[in-house]
């Protein structure tokens, strides 16, 4: 009599074809062990996805499309002390909040990271990051350069950064023009800073260009990078 517990084989081998399932006992016996049904490779560890860039790459309109193509995918939403701007929603675009609320934010240690960006603070929450992974959500986080710096230092290696470009500087300035929200001061210092943010680009894991009318190009290509991460033998493993 044969000493494998026929309790561990697969549930659906019952369903199988007499001859099939007499070879597979068989095998199982000649190895002394069942063949397990469980998958080979655990499931992969939820992602933290940093996406940023210059001012006018079109960040917002890559994190949009990506959302709608993938699943599983959860957007942090940023708290900024910055006036809302036309068109924009609060609890969906940003968190608006007064300058002294979100300073109160920051002495209860409730950001991963902030920043004073062109005279108004910027942060990322914590609690939606933790909540949303303990469910088994991906992470994506929509910050400047300066807030992808901060965050490199406090996660590491353990979260994948995207860094966005236009396919030029001058389609990068036409974007800023076509938003209509800086006057002519506010877009020199604008394009002052983007011209230094891109030298930061080698400090990112991957770069996307997202060029003009080529949204579905650009966001496929940010698919593939978490496609090829999920991948992984070495999984990262973020831990907020």
């Amino acid at each position: 009599m044969s000493d494998i517990d026929n309790s561990q084989t697969p549930p659906n081998s019952h369903s199988l074809p007499k001859n099939k399932l007499e070879l597979l006992r068989a095998l199982e016996s000649q190895l002394g062990s069942c063949f397990r049904a469980d998958p080979v490779c655990p499931s992969p560890n939820p992602l933290i996805i940093v996406i940023s860039g210059p001012s006018g790459v079109g960040k917002d309109a890559v994190i949009r499309k990506l959302r709608e193509m993938r699943q599983g995918l959860h957007f942090v939403v940023t708290a900024t002390s910055r006036p809302m701007r036309p068109g924009e929603v609060d609890g969906k675009d940003y968190f608006f909040v007064s300058k002294e609320e979100f300073l109160s934010m920051i002495e209860k240690d409730e950001l991963l990271e902030y920043a004073l960006v062109y005279g108004d603070y910027k942060g990322v929450p914590k609690k939606q990051i933790r909540d949303y992974m303990a469910k088994g959500y991906d992470i994506v986080l929509r910050v400047d350069i300066q807030g992808a710096k901060t965050l490199k230092r406090i996660l590491g290696n353990s979260a994948v950064f995207v860094f966005l470009v236009a396919e030029s500087e001058l389609a990068m300035v036409e974007r800023l023009i076509d938003r209509r929200t800086e006057s002519k001061e506010e877009l020199l210092v604008r394009i002052a800073t983007a011209r230094e943010e891109v030298k930061h680009v080698t400090s990112f894991d991957y770069v996307v260009v997202n060029a003009q009318g080529r949204l579905d190009d650009a966001v496929k290509l940010v698919e593939s990078i978490i496609n090829a991460e999920k991948a992984k033998v070495r999984q990262r493993n973020a831990v907020i």
